[in-house]
């Protein structure tokens, strides 16, 4: 069956409420600076390897409501490490929420200040 859609994800949009501190946390999480464009007021495409990351306070879904779009309580995106204990540990050390510990030796969850969930994978 023919689709003219691509069977590639161009990016993953990531409901945020204050644009600039999502911003400072997900380059601390990713180690890259902080000096990111912001577009429009509302849009921070985050510098990545393959998949984009897209901080938007989404203000056509919400953004603009009482309480802002709501998080997504589910892991919505998985990084990839090769260093999975030092990676808990930078978490751990910069103050980041941890939701849970090093599963299965494979993984692990953090928090962001939205209350979006990110997975911490193995590579």
């Amino acid at each position: 069956m023919f689709s003219p859609i691509k069977n590639k994800v161009g990016g993953v949009f990531i409901p945020v409420k204050d644009i600039e501190r999502a911003r400072d946390w997900y380059c601390k999480l990713l180690g890259i600076p902080a000096d990111c464009e912001i577009m429009a007021g509302h849009l921070c495409p985050l510098p990545m390897q393959g998949t984009g990351l897209i901080l938007d306070t989404m203000p056509m879904w919400g953004g603009e409501e009482p309480g802002g779009a709501p998080p997504i309580t589910t892991p919505i995106c998985m990084l990839l490490t090769s260093d999975l204990d030092a990676s808990y540990v930078f978490a751990q050390e910069s103050g980041m929420e941890l939701v849970s510990a090093i599963e299965h030796n494979h993984w692990f969850v953090v928090k962001d200040p939205d209350g979006n969930l990110i997975m911490i994978c193995r590579e």
